[in-house]
């Protein structure tokens, strides 16, 4: 479906899509028109979806943040509503910045032939437990990944991994290997607290095989950014890894991209964002 509406001398058309397929491709056609910006009212889901339609291009991307993960919305310093927050001030703030129009270059990646990341690759135990989380109806949040984490600890095992770091091979086995281009995913999981999204790196974060007990005690300060220094976490900036796993499903800002193998290669400056300046 598509609306138009006039605010402020201005024509606005709105885009619902009937499926993640639809919204992409009427997102496509929305910016081929090189509109003034290409505005997400959503989670990270949506903003990738958006992303695959600007990125590379010349039309800003604005977020509303209004989804169960604004993982992306929050590294750009946007307001972003708390759980509690029933009032919807963060939304109007954030509307309030795409209204003013200011705009920033910040950096992107492909994953694959024509699919852009703008947040974290997951590969490995964090992507298993996205796929239990995006099976769960409840509940909401950052609860829901606790959820699909605990869930997925009972049978997990360490994985052989294979990475090509800046054309480097190194083999070993790890819980997981997140390709980070902003600091966290999962609704608040501060994978790589140190990554920015504009300095033309990926961060090559590898948390190396170790026990149940000792993933269940480490895991938990993810969502606090201290779990680097512990003995099996490794962190390397690169602007291309390929990740070889079996049976590893790679995602990406939240969505399923496919099996690996995968490629990442960081794109610097690849996405204008309207930000708060």
């Amino acid at each position: 479906m598509i609306g138009r509406l006039r605010r402020g001398g201005r024509e606005v058309t709105v885009i619902v899509g009937t499926s993640a397929a639809d919204t992409l491709a009427r997102a496509h056609a929305a910016a081929v028109g090189e509109p003034a910006a290409l505005v997400a009212y959503g989670g990270d889901g949506l903003v990738h979806l958006a992303v695959q339609a600007v990125a590379g291009t010349e039309v800003p991307l604005g977020i509303i943040p209004a989804g169960t993960g604004n993982d992306f919305a929050s590294a750009l310093g946007l307001p972003v509503p708390r759980w509690t927050e029933t009032d919807g001030r963060s939304l109007l703030a954030a509307a309030g910045v795409v209204a003013a129009g200011r705009t920033r270059t910040v950096d992107a990646a492909t994953i694959g032939p024509g699919e852009w990341f703008a947040g974290v690759a997951a590969c490995g135990f964090d992507s298993r437990v996205n796929e239990r989380a995006n099976t769960l109806t409840w509940p909401p949040g950052a609860a829901r990944y606790v959820r699909g984490l605990v869930r997925e600890l009972r049978s997990f095992t360490p994985i052989p991994f294979a990475l090509t770091l800046d054309g480097e091979r190194v083999e070993q086995e790890a819980v997981l290997v997140a390709v980070a281009n902003t600091r966290s995913y999962g609704a608040g999981m501060r994978i790589s607290p140190h990554a920015r999204p504009d300095d033309g790196l990926l961060d090559v974060v590898t948390v190396g095989a170790v026990s149940r007990g000792e993933l269940l005690r480490t895991f938990p300060r993810v969502y606090r950014g201290t779990h680097l220094d512990h003995p099996a976490v490794t962190v390397v900036r690169v602007r291309e890894v390929t990740v070889e796993a079996p049976g590893v499903i790679a995602y990406a800002d939240g969505e399923r991209i496919g099996p690996a193998p995968v490629t990442c290669t960081v794109v610097p400056g690849a996405l204008k964002v309207l930000h708060q300046g």
